[in-house]
């Protein structure tokens, strides 16, 4: 679920998604490692080389040269990438299997892709398959990765749900509208969340100030200034009473209070007592938190594995992990060994 990283620590270029897309207010200070719950095995991890793009294994070797202007993880086999002001897709051998000809596109989940296809009247979002072919016609005005079958899409101002074969379940009626998870869509109209179900029916009524998706049944919401937990009937599971929670990640929470993060379970209870200044959800068995201003990564016991010593760190993905030094990016193995020495952006 990083690359995570790649987002949260690029410097000299950004991707399509985060130079185009509709902040969504409401949704747009979420976390960005919430937006890719469900990555695929890396196996190749983007590096930048002189302001060129390419791979590495998981050894540190380079297995596509740098030669893009940017490069995104792998997913569905391939990876998004960015030849002069254009975007195509390229397998593991580094050849291009769609050519690049978008000018915004998002990377492969579930067999489909978003891109920016021109119309008679307008540019709009459509849906490509790996072969590169329009499935979905363009008609959308964003649109976002497919997720347990379903993507949220937005038309003219509003949000709804389609699924693979370009049927809007969920008609586009809502203020906003972001992915499915667990079985539940988030959805949110007059600046209250809710969620509805694939069917399209309301099944947890909009009456939250802000909410999460559910991961491990559990969804964290604000109601008022404090955060909980609810369960998938909408019930309160963890009674409100953080500065701030994000969710589940192998059996724990992150969450605030009185300004410090620690770690609860499914019960409300600290594992982790509150002492970070912040912190991130668990991946491959350890999380990131930030002391004095320092990124570093704990285990489950709250002990600290490797030490705060980054300006910025990502969640571990295939036993590697995305860090910034001041020096720039690298990453490193769960020993906190560099498998790619940090390299200037």
């Amino acid at each position: 679920m990083l690359l995570t990283g790649l987002l949260l620590l690029t410097c000299s270029s950004t991707s399509s998604r985060t130079q185009n897309r509709d902040a969504r207010s409401l949704l747009a200070w979420l976390p960005v490692s919430l937006t890719n719950q469900e990555g695929e095995t890396a196996q190749l991890f983007p590096i930048e080389q002189r302001g060129k793009w390419g791979y590495i294994n998981s050894t540190g070797r380079v297995v596509i040269r740098p030669r893009f202007n940017f490069a995104a993880g792998f997913s569905d086999g391939l990876a998004l990438v960015q030849i002069g002001d254009k975007y195509g897709y390229i397998d593991r051998t580094g050849k291009f299997v769609i050519q690049a000809r978008y000018l915004i596109a998002e990377g492969f989940s579930e067999g489909l892709a978003s891109v920016w296809i021109q119309t008679n009247e307008s540019i709009k979002y459509g849906f490509i398959d790996r072969g590169g072919k329009v499935v979905i016609r363009p008609q959308f005005d964003t649109a976002d990765k497919f997720h347990e079958g379903f993507a949220s899409v937005k038309v003219g101002r509003k949000w709804g749900f389609m699924n693979t074969t370009g049927r809007m379940v969920v008609p586009a009626k809502y203020d906003a509208a972001a992915g499915f998870f667990e079985g539940l869509g988030l959805i949110i109209i007059n600046n209250k969340t809710g969620f509805v179900d694939k069917a399209g029916e309301v099944v947890i009524d909009p009456q939250f100030d802000l909410a999460m998706w559910f991961k491990g049944g559990l969804a964290p919401v604000k109601i008022g200034e404090r955060w909980g937990f609810i369960d998938k009937r909408g019930k309160t599971a963890i009674r409100p009473q953080f500065d701030m929670a994000l969710l589940f990640s192998e059996g724990l929470a992150p969450v605030m209070i009185n300004r410090k993060w620690g770690y609860v379970d499914e019960t409300g209870k600290f594992v982790i007592s509150p002492q970070f200044r912040w912190a991130r959800d668990f991946s491959e068995g350890l999380a990131t938190v930030n002391v004095n201003g320092k990124w570093g990564y704990i285990d489950k016991s709250g002990t600290v594995v490797i030490e705060p010593q980054f300006e910025e760190a990502g969640n571990f993905n295939d036993g590697l992990a995305l860090v910034m030094t001041k020096s720039g990016r690298g990453y490193i193995n769960k020993g906190g060994k560099w498998i790619w020495n940090p390299t200037d952006c």
